[in-house]
């Protein structure tokens, strides 16, 4: 027997592939502890996914193999137990929840049906399942839970379906809880308080959190330990703290470096002369909702104004309607002195080459059936007064040179690059039109740190090459520290603060920018630990 709830030896998992055998986890060894959290750090492809698969019993053999190790539950090895003894494992004993609810939470069925029957497949009566299920909607912190007993997925937040997964996670308060990226997309006071969530329950049934991220704030803010995975191998191991104060390893190194956040604040830029986009009070009404109200600001030549607010805030929306792409209830959009809302379509199609926007998701922005090649070149054909045909080839060549990828790659289709190199795809789409004005709505909240870095750098050398500005739409605080000149702070459709970088970040006057300041995680655990009791005793999160 062993001391330790839950213990990983000399595992390794591999997947045969039409290109070769793909080594995903090679000898990978760790051990969690009843009340312990242990974070597996590590960027895409690290493995870590495929290791908590792996206890889940979740991978799909063939194509996936399992060719060494033990899994040990309790000292019993979970390998050589039966597909029904796994079964009565999984969700009674250990308990997943995933990065996407969404994905993974039924959308024909209410969110209490699909609680309840987390019980009852395990032999619980359905009468105390639904009682049951009640109770924990409650203590998740569902509004009104009898109510959202017979509500489906699409009618919650995304914070609030994270918080479902964790009440059909908590069903029989398991030993073990598997979390994969937990709250990757959330916005960073939905982030907090999910983290707070998930601590305070720990704390109560004792369970232990196995926690899986690419992310160093989500460790500093809620790990003991760490665990740092490169390409299938374990490479450091220790105290979070520890890691954090005194990696070994240079891909530890790599990851801590990438962090934003800690670099030096933009210097001020001179605001004078004609402003290329001014907004004046716009506004966008769905019906009796208003989600924006009387929106004003600007925005000058070669500068990056970044926008932040939880979801909700109308950050989006703002998009949205500058481009046209839902029509403005009222006000002006001043695009070098002419009215973006308006200007007649045949105008407007003509001036949508200078304004341009990279998405959030690459994969949804880019047509799976098209060529790197005909993605970028349509633009050409669209606006034919850009550029002759016979200079498209070499055009695309030089623009992915230019975000940093090889042009023999412009013959390949989107699903054979990586989430930051479809990234980068996106952004030498936008550039294809020769634009002064890139709107980019979460570009990069989704990356892995030092994707993330490197498409910031990217961006910043192309505004110092190209004279170019950014409407910089983001959750993601750190980021905005180091990439805006200004920032806009959005609540309810409004803006309730504005100001530099320095300001914003240094001298925040609103309690709302404080929250979301105080909520946002910081990668040095002893940072962390500082903000995380300045919030509790400011009062700076709520539920």
């Amino acid at each position: 027997m062993t001391d330790h709830l839950l213990e990983v030896c000399d595992l390794s998992v591999e997947f045969h592939t039409a290109g070769g055998t793909v080594k995903a986890v090679q000898d990978v060894s760790w051990h969690l502890g009843r009340g312990e959290t242990l974070a597996i750090l590590g960027e895409s492809g690290s493995g870590k996914s495929v290791s908590a698969s792996a206890i889940m019993n979740l991978i799909d053999m063939p194509p996936g193999k399992i060719t060494s190790g033990r899994i040990l539950l309790n000292g019993e090895d979970m390998l050589k137990m039966t597909a029904e003894e796994r079964r009565r494992i999984n969700g009674a004993r250990i308990a997943m929840i995933f990065q996407d609810p969404l994905a993974h939470l039924n959308p024909v069925y209410t969110v209490g049906w699909q609680i309840a029957e987390m019980m009852t497949t395990h032999g619980t009566p359905a009468a105390e399942a639904r009682d049951r299920a009640l109770a924990l909607l409650d203590r998740v912190g569902i509004p009104q839970p009898a109510e959202a007993m017979v509500k489906y997925p699409h009618q919650f937040s995304g914070g609030q379906r994270q918080r479902l997964m964790i009440a059909m996670a908590l069903a029989f308060k398991p030993d073990i809880l598997i979390a994969d990226e937990p709250t990757t997309a959330l916005d960073v006071t939905v982030q907090a308080q999910v983290l707070a969530l998930l601590e305070e329950l720990q704390a109560e049934t004792g369970m232990g959190l196995l926690l899986i991220t690419h992310d160093l704030g989500v460790v500093a803010e809620i790990a003991d330990r760490v665990v740092v995975m490169n390409s299938g191998r374990i490479v450091e191991t220790g105290d979070a703290a520890e890691v954090y104060r005194n990696p070994q390893h240079p891909y530890t190194r790599k990851l801590i470096g990438a962090a934003p956040g800690k670099g030096t604040m933009p210097v001020e830029r001179d605001r004078g002369g004609e402003p290329l986009l001014r907004v004046e009070r716009l506004s966008k009404h769905y019906g009796s909702f208003h989600a924006l109200k009387g929106v004003s600001f600007t925005i000058m030549p070669g500068e990056t104004v970044a926008v932040v607010g939880e979801s909700g805030s109308g950050k989006s929306t703002l998009a949205r309607a500058l481009l046209r792409l839902e029509e403005p209830s009222g006000g002006h959009a001043f695009y070098k002195g002419r009215d973006l809302v308006t200007m007649a379509p045949k105008e407007l199609f003509g001036l949508r080459r200078e304004i341009q926007m990279v998405f959030q998701d690459p994969t949804q922005s880019l047509n799976p059936r098209m060529s790197v090649y005909q993605l970028i070149s349509e633009a050409w054909a669209i606006h034919p007064e850009i550029l002759p045909r016979s200079q498209w080839r070499a055009r695309v060549a030089e623009l992915l040179t230019k975000v940093g990828l090889s042009p023999e790659m412009a013959q390949r289709y989107p699903h054979q690059f990586s989430g930051g190199q479809r990234q980068r795809i996106a952004i030498a789409r936008a550039l294809a039109l020769e634009p002064r004005l890139i709107v980019c709505d979460e570009a990069v909240s989704a990356l892995d740190v030092s994707i993330q870095a490197q498409v910031i750098e990217l961006l910043e050398g192309l505004r110092r090459e190209f004279g170019l500005s950014y409407l910089f739409i983001a959750h993601d605080l750190p980021v905005v520290r180091d990439f805006a000149d200004r920032v806009i702070v959005m609540k309810e459709g409004e803006i309730v603060e504005e100001g530099t970088v320095r300001q914003i970040f240094d001298a925040p006057r609103e309690h709302y920018t404080r929250a979301l300041l105080a909520a946002s995680l910081d990668p040095d655990p002893e940072v962390q630990a500082r903000r995380r009791e300045a919030r509790h005793v400011e009062g700076l999160l709520t539920a």
